[in-house]
């Protein structure tokens, strides 16, 4: 109680102290009072509701009639404020002296509070740990788990060929930490195939393709086959790229007016890994890329290729390519089912529990994990990570209560994500490798005009915005023209699976 206390030495000395009011006592006096308050509050509501909710409060100060306390997340702030304000407001006007209000912010571990104001929406204190390693780059995000809890800043691996830098690797996405069921069975089988043939020690697929939803693993897997390669042969040329970096490094390499240097770093790779497929997006990059693979597959060289679509559906490849990996094994990551999703979960539990055994979740909690969470092994993690962050602060045992308050925004459904018009920008120009700047000039060729119209159409489709406001955010164009997009989408849609089935696949990235 910082304030409370200078209060006090003011107090002391003859000064002045606005943390007194109303008569109310000043220094160690306000300190008894916020324990009477806590006091009060346990007799009130019980035991075990203090000691899930409460636990962590703490009385900060007292001034312009206002009770100023305090939580270590924002979730504990969001659940006293909505269930039990009234309650804390009537113990604290019952120990403070003319209080009419009472403030509920969040300190962080420094012990500095923020307000309300302070805070950005989905911050905590949980997560003011930022990883410099992804501050460094801007194509990937290596370092955060899902759930909006960062994790502490870990040795972040980079594969590189001649100097050519490849995208960052998870030192977490191992072999040893993906869980394996029905669901995954065959794409493990088959990355673990990959890494044992880069190391010479057995035939394997190639190319491997492996497809599936967010979040389900593939990524994951193609990690592992690069930790695995390297450990078991660490001169092996392994090569692990986001689509993005791969465009993003030939972009380069277009300007500075080098393109065959670019073309030359590949010829000495034995193992290439291309991530995230559907967003190798331009006419130049899609042509460079068919010709590196073509050659690497040409000269025996291993290349595993990872994307949210099978081969016959990702639009931009030709047909040569599709069928050159189509030859290889292509699997895919289904749904999780209830078993894997628990095991997951007790996998995850595991790993918090070898950095702090003290950590533990009952099966209770696991079960209720396993029947909310759905969607991806990607929240089944952000919500061990969410507890196990909670449990940090509050050190007593998590509840079902407080499970499902920390999970409430993760569950499909109950508080669905709000898609805002930069999103549907941000995917629009990343889908279709064309600039935010572009969308919203008035250049009219097709190249651009095509996602233009797909973003107003998935504007009016995903957002709450009026007409008149879609077409100021794409340009300031009049409503008129945004009414001709939706209805020039709805008309394709008609006779196109393939635009249906793009469209399903840009909600998907923009719900996530």
């Amino acid at each position: 109680m910082q304030t409370i206390q200078k209060a006090e030495r003011s107090a002391a000395t003859g000064g002045h102290s606005g943390a007194v009011q109303g008569g109310t006592a000043e220094g160690a006096g306000g300190e008894k009072q916020g324990q009477k308050a806590r006091a009060m509050l346990r007799a009130r509501l019980g035991d075990d509701i203090f000691s899930s909710w409460f636990h962590a409060l703490e009385f900060e100060t007292f001034e312009n009639k206002t009770v100023r306390v305090s939580v270590p997340v924002k979730f504990l702030r969001t659940w006293i404020q909505s269930h039990y304000a009234d309650d804390l407001l009537e113990c604290c006007r019952a120990e403070f002296k003319g209080a009419e209000k009472v403030d509920v912010v969040l300190r962080q571990p420094g012990g500095r509070q923020q307000s309300r104001n302070d805070v950005a929406d989905g911050e905590s204190a949980g997560n003011a740990v930022s990883t410099q390693a992804a501050n460094s780059h801007g194509d990937e995000n290596v370092n955060r788990p899902a759930g909006g809890i960062i994790a502490p800043a870990q040795a972040v691996g980079r594969t590189s060929v001649g100097g050519f830098e490849g995208s960052p690797l998870d030192p977490r996405y191992t072999f040893e930490s993906f869980v394996v069921g029905a669901a995954n069975r065959m794409a493990h089988a088959g990355a673990t195939q990959v890494a044992d043939t880069a190391s010479g020690h057995a035939a394997g697929y190639n190319p491997l393709y492996i497809h599936s939803a967010v979040g389900l693993g593939k990524t994951h897997l193609l990690h592992a086959i690069a930790w695995e390669v390297k450990r078991k042969a660490p001169h092996a040329q392994v090569l692990y790229l986001t689509a993005e970096r791969f465009r993003y490094q030939f972009v380069e390499a277009l300007r500075s007016q080098d393109p065959l240097s670019f073309k030359e770093k590949f010829r000495a790779i034995n193992i290439l890994l291309i991530d995230d497929l559907e967003f190798m997006h331009g006419e130049r990059t899609e042509q460079e890329f068919d010709h590196i693979i073509n050659s690497l597959l040409d000269g025996g060289r291993q290349v595993v290729v990872a994307s949210a679509r099978a081969p016959n559906h990702v639009e931009r490849l030709n047909e040569r390519m599709r069928s050159r990996l189509q030859r290889g094994l292509v699997t895919e990551i289904g749904s999780l089912d209830h078993e894997l999703r628990l095991k997951v979960l007790e996998k995850r539990l595991a790993e918090k529990r070898n950095q702090d055994p003290s950590f533990a979740l009952g099966p209770e909690i696991l079960q209720l994990l396993a029947d909310r969470l759905t969607e991806s092994g990607r929240e089944l993690e952000g919500a061990v990570t969410r507890l196990y962050a909670t449990w940090q602060y509050m050190r007593t045992a998590i509840t079902p209560d407080v499970a499902e308050t920390v999970i409430r925004d993760l569950v499909q459904g109950l508080e669905p994500r709000r898609i805002k018009i930069e999103d549907i920008l941000r995917i629009i120009s990343r889908h279709f490798g064309v600039s935010k700047g572009d969308l919203l000039s008035q250049r009219r060729h097709r190249s651009v005009v095509w996602p233009r119209q797909v973003g107003m159409y998935l504007a009016k489709q995903l957002t709450a915005r009026s007409l008149p406001e879609i077409g100021r955010r794409f340009g300031n164009r009049d409503h008129t023209t945004v009414l001709h997009a939706i209805r020039k989408i709805e008309g394709e849609l008609a006779g196109n699976p393939r635009l249906k089935e793009e469209l399903e696949e840009l909600k998907k990235l923009l719900s996530h």
